[in-house]
């Protein structure tokens, strides 16, 4: 999977693109016009203090040559110059970072705006179709993702054209649709002054719901984390983990769907993150499609729009690397 970048001058690469999670950043380089990315790495944001310097870690891994251009995609909300990561306590200029890592420019978008870009790049085999439904062409496609946080985003046609939304769509209020999901959130409205989506579905969400399932139920929870959560519903060996990954996938499941009503998204879902991928199997067999049907008089309309899970491991840097091209094929003023 790789961006289709036309001709271009021999200075316009390389070219950095990366991918800037609440966990873990990845970046890849493209050395050539063909748009293929080179050495990929993913590296653990908790290792270092700033973005600046999990930057430069990268580059210095990859040699002497330095990127000309640069486009990050960074889990945060973006408005001016300034960006405050929303999971982790990091925070730059655009400026001031161009300037420190000597690029001609740097693009910073959000991270899901970025996976948005890479959609329409992404082939048969970078999907997993949950349910039924079919894509129709050219019209609007939606895009959520639970990880560190949850992001959304999705493509609007315009002028032949697609323009990926930014927006903070994991932040909407979560909504229940039976008694035992009121039952949840009303266990997590007591500890959060806001039960978003993202207080759910999302790394440390998973754990959250996972406790307010043990405080419904009124069993002990065992201080587990996500990942032993996840492992252990699915094998079905712990019956609170099971409760918790299958209402998980429900929630998820109303959020997609509210979503494919409010974008009229008749171009399909698309579930990126890090955690939906993992669940495999799991996650076709779970309520989540059932759930995103389940809208009363639109269930029909609904019926008809598919969801897919990525499964492309680098699809943000394809994203990063479509939006550059864009950027540097129709110059403006530089970030």
């Amino acid at each position: 999977m790789t961006p289709e970048l036309p001709s271009a001058p021999t200075d316009a690469f390389p070219r950095l693109v990366g991918d800037i999670g609440g966990t873990n950043a990845r970046f890849g380089l493209i050395t050539r016009p063909d748009g293929r990315l080179h050495s990929i790495r993913s590296l653990p944001c908790a290792a270092f203090r700033s973005v600046a310097e999990l930057i430069e870690h990268y580059l210095k891994e990859c040699g002497p040559s330095r990127p000309r251009h640069g486009a990050l995609g960074i889990a945060a909300p973006l408005d001016g110059d300034l960006v405050r990561m929303t999971n982790r306590e990091w925070a730059f200029s655009i400026g001031e970072l161009r300037d420190q890592l000597r690029l001609a420019r740097l693009e910073v978008i959000n991270d899901f705006t970025a996976l948005a870009m890479a959609i329409p790049a992404l082939h048969d085999g970078d999907l997993r179709k949950v349910g039924g439904g079919a894509r129709v062409a050219g019209l609007t496609i939606g895009l959520l993702g639970p990880g560190t946080g949850l992001g959304v985003s999705g493509l609007v046609r315009c002028g032949g054209d697609d323009v990926a939304i930014e927006g903070e769509g994991g932040h909407v209020t979560l909504a229940a649709s039976n008694a035992h999901e009121a039952a949840l959130l009303s266990r997590l409205a007591a500890r959060y002054e806001h039960v978003s989506a993202e207080r759910v579905l999302s790394g440390a969400g998973l754990v959250a719901l996972y406790e307010a399932e043990a405080a419904v139920s009124g069993e002990p929870p065992a201080g587990l984390d996500a990942a032993t959560i996840s492992e252990r519903g699915i094998a079905g060996s712990c019956a609170l983990c099971a409760s918790t990954l299958e209402t998980f996938c429900a929630f998820l499941g109303t959020v997609a769907s509210n979503l494919a009503l409010t974008l009229g998204a008749r171009g399909g879902i698309y579930i990126g993150g890090g955690i939906v991928p993992k669940l495999g199997d799991y996650f076709l067999r779970s309520g989540f499609r059932a759930r995103f049907e389940q809208k009363g008089r639109y269930g029909a309309y609904l019926a008809a729009i598919p969801t897919y899970v990525i499964h492309a491991p680098h699809a943000g840097l394809t994203g990063a690397a479509r939006l550059l091209q864009r950027r540097l094929d129709r110059p403006g003023p530089r970030q």
